[in-house]
């Protein structure tokens, strides 16, 4: 995994340095201290790639706290020591990372704790993430508590409005993806009303997404589901907001997923200071 991380990080210290960093032609040979202190509270993530990026430059980091735990202002996340030019070159990639992920997990955990106590439902995220930032925004996300939908096209066949426009018999669709696709992937159809779902339960699918669905009607799928398909996953989406999650998250189903855990959140404001 960590392996995996380096084309990555390095990408990014590329798109920062370009043909050469100016300071470091100074030739300014000095091995510093420095810290990174929050100015804001939240939910803190990107140990993971702020680890490698410092241990890639020879920065010694001295964590003073681990992915999904909660901080408050003025808290030192992060204490810092190697070579003066190294921790300069690294310093706003580092915080990018570590800004952008912790606002992420902290926007997740906010809808994550407004679920019920004992409740078994999943705050899921979506493919609505960033070009080429997809692993590290949903690795974000599951520092806040949430659950990843598909990573991609090739871990669920999922059946959107796009694709469905042109199946005519979803139930012969269905049973020839089955020959076609692994064993153990799922798929997952998209309805937009309770007719829909039904025929999606009776085509054979294994998740239904009621996407922008009323409530009465969502209630009615439950219903259905319950008597007739009980082993097919519910799965809500749509316009759910902090204001309206708990709502849908006492209708029964299994899982609501939203866009908003990734592209709604804030970067958290934080800081490298110098010792």
């Amino acid at each position: 995994m960590r392996e995996d991380l380096r084309p990555f990080l390095e990408a990014t210290l590329a798109e920062d340095i370009g043909r050469g960093d100016l300071f470091a032609l100074m030739d300014v040979k000095m091995r510093v201290q420095a810290e990174i202190i929050a100015k804001s509270e939240g939910i803190f993530s990107g140990e993971l790639y702020a680890r490698e990026l410092c241990e890639m430059r020879g920065i010694e980091a001295l964590f003073g706290i681990k992915d999904g735990e909660a901080f408050e202002p003025s808290k030192r996340l992060v204490a810092l020591e190697g070579d003066y030019v190294s921790l300069l070159q690294i310093e706003r990639t580092l915080l990018n990372l570590l800004q952008h992920s912790s606002g992420i997990a902290t926007q997740t955990r906010r809808l994550v704790d407004l679920i019920p106590s004992g409740s078994n439902i999943k705050i899921l995220d979506t493919r609505k993430t960033r070009p080429l930032l997809r692993a590290f925004e949903k690795y974000s996300v599951r520092n806040g508590g949430g659950i990843n939908h598909r990573l991609g096209l090739d871990d669920c066949l999922m059946l959107k409005d796009t694709h469905l426009r042109h199946i005519d018999d979803l139930y012969a669709f269905i049973k020839e993806a089955r020959k076609r696709i692994p064993w153990t992937s799922r798929i997952e159809v998209e309805v937009e009303s309770v007719h829909k779902m039904i025929e999606a339960c009776e085509a054979g699918a294994d998740i239904v997404m009621c996407d922008n669905m009323s409530l009465h009607d969502i209630e009615e799928c439950v219903k259905y589901r319950a008597r007739f398909a009980p082993g097919v996953k519910l799965e809500v989406s749509g316009n759910i907001t902090e204001e309206n999650l708990l709502v849908y998250a006492r209708l029964g189903v299994d899982a609501i997923s939203s866009g908003s855990l990734i592209h709604q959140a804030r970067w958290l404001d934080m800081s490298l200071k110098m010792r």
